[in-house]
Order: structure tokens, then sequence, then C-alpha cells
């Protein structure tokens, strides 16, 4: 019999898990070291989120682990070198919902930038009164992409619905997006120094933490927004708090954090009259979740038929001719 285990499981997905394999373990919690050795140690096969890590250290003590199948695009909190070393399949789910993740970012923007909190407060509080409410129309604004992976290629779908101007910083070129959207490709400074707007769907590693610090701050257009729904280590936090205060920035929207586990090292940022903070929900959606299961669990049958899962976690093979992202920081 096949050990499964499943990790960081919502209440409201409890159920279609186990109707899916009803012999498998479900854990809602994120675990970590000890506990989560303890609570795999007989596995064969995890299905886990992100937050939980599997470091070599974990991986070497779960002697029975032969697949793990994250539900997520990114592999990064797995130790890809080890499970190979192993012998552990490692899937994920290629896109469990680029779409849901590029809605969000027009939910944070029309959200502010029309003023429909504020607007519904007012309302409630039985003025019905325009005054103070003038927003800020998307049409012919100039919006900056930072990759145009798969969210980026959707937000510029969406950017191209609402008639603005589509720049798009990445080291490779998808072809099709300049062809149906005007999407021009830019450097990261031609795109600072030209978007009023500026989203972020680069992943997090090296040569990206802190890309978006004083020094890129400072090349931006003033009044400039500032969107991030990928990753929250992007942003140097002590730099946009002081470019949010000087008015270099006029909004921040932002579904991440850098410091997501240390509200004391965000209150000041959070709390700042022209940031707006959602608790990286910009995934969960009733599309996404879905998807994330269902193609989770497939990945499971066809491993336990014999045969290679479909969304197998193999680098993928691409030529890019652009320069790199580089991250600006300040010498």
């Amino acid at each position: 019999m096949t050990n499964i285990v499943f990790l960081e499981v919502d209440t409201e997905d409890h159920a279609f898990v186990q109707q899916r394999f009803p012999q498998g373990k479900i854990i809602s919690d994120t675990l970590s070291g000890d506990a989560l050795v303890d609570a795999c140690k007989d596995a064969d096969v995890i299905s886990c989120f992100i937050k939980t890590h599997f470091t070599q250290d974990i991986i070497e003590k779960l002697t029975n682990l032969k697949l793990i199948c994250t539900r997520s695009v990114g592999c990064d909190h797995i130790d890809m070198d080890t499970c190979k070393k192993r012998g552990i399949t490692v899937c994920n789910v290629p896109d469990y919902g680029s779409h849901v993740i590029a809605e969000h970012v027009f939910a944070l923007l029309l959200s502010k930038l029309r003023h429909i909190p504020e607007g519904d407060k007012q309302v409630e509080s039985g003025t019905f009164d325009y005054h103070g409410l003038r927003g800020m129309a998307l049409r012919g604004k100039t919006i900056g992409i930072i990759g145009t992976g798969k969210i980026g290629r959707r937000v510029a779908e969406i950017a191209y619905g609402f008639g603005m101007e589509i720049l798009a910083v990445d080291q490779c070129r998808t072809l099709q997006i300049v062809e149906k959207l005007g999407v021009k490709y830019v450097s990261l400074e031609d795109a600072f120094q030209q978007s009023d707007i500026m989203t972020l769907h680069v992943p997090d590693t090296k040569e990206t933490q802190h890309m978006i610090n004083a020094k890129a701050f400072a090349a931006m257009k003033d009044g400039v927004i500032l969107v991030n729904t990928a990753r929250g280590s992007l942003i140097d936090s002590r730099a946009l708090l002081d470019a949010l205060k000087s008015g270099k920035v006029g909004y921040a929207l932002l579904d991440v954090l850098e410091h997501e586990q240390n509200f004391t090292e965000n209150k000041e940022l959070i709390s700042h009259p022209h940031v707006v903070t959602t608790p990286h929900i910009a995934f969960y959606a009733d599309d996404s979740m879905r998807n994330m299961y269902s193609d989770s669990c497939r990945s499971i049958d066809q491993w336990m038929q014999g045969k290679e899962p479909e969304h197998v976690a193999h680098p993928l093979n691409v030529v890019c001719d652009l320069p790199k992202i580089q991250n600006n920081k300040q010498s």
C-alpha cells in the first residue's frame, strides 16, 4: 500500500483530497524540522505547498520517499539536487492559475486608483458624495511588466484590454505578445523611467533580491505606482517606505511582503495610507485551488500506475539572448 501525505491542506479542501485518496494522511499545518520528518517518516508520496521546505537534511531522513508533488509552479522550497541524487521524482503544477494572479494585479489597481474602499465607507456613513474621490484611469497609462512568464503575459493581455501602453522587461522575448498586444521590450532602466505603473513577475533569485531599491526608485517617475504579487524579497522595504514618504511612489499595492512573518518590521509600511496589502491571496481563487489539487492528484495517479507523470519538474530548455535583469544594487 502506498503511503501518501498531504501537507498544508485548507479545511475546505479536505473533502476533495479524501475523495481522491481515502487512504491519504491529511495535515493542515505547516511543519518543519523534526515535526515534518515525524509526520512523513513512512511516506512514499508527499503533496505539499510552498511553506513546507524539503531541505537536504529533511529529504535524507525520509527514507521511503519516492515522489514529491508540490501544488505550486516553483520548486525553490525543495532541494532538487538531493531529490535527483535520491531518485525522488518531483512534480509541480505548471499553470494552476496565472490568470487569477493577473486578475489580482488589476483588482488592487482598480480598488485603489478608483477609491473603492473609501467610497464604500463614505456611502455607509451616510454621505453619498463623489467629492474627494477623484480616481485615475488606466487607459493611456504606461505599465511596465517586469517578467513575462505566464503571469506577466496574462497581465499584458488585461492591460491591452484597458488600452494601456505596455512595456516589458525580460531576458526572453515572447513574440506573440509583441505582435498581438503591441508590447515593447525595453531595458529595466527604460522601464523605470517610462512607466506610470510597474508590476513585478519574476522569481526570487540572487539577481532579483532587492532589485527594487533606492537606486531603482530614484530612476522612476515621480508618483509611480508599484504592484508586487510575486515575492516580497524583490523590494527593499526600507527604500520603499522612504519613496512613499517622499512621494516618489504614489501607491504601493502589495500581495507579498519582505518580512511576512514579522509584522514589527512591516508595521510602518503596511500602515502607510498609500499602501494596500493583501495576505498573499493573489493565487487563492476557485479556479486555481481546484487546478492545484487536481493536477497534483493526477501526477500521483500517473506515478502509481507506473507512468512518468505529465508534470515532472524538468528544467526548461530555453534560449534567451536579451540582457539579464540586474538588481541595480548600489555600491
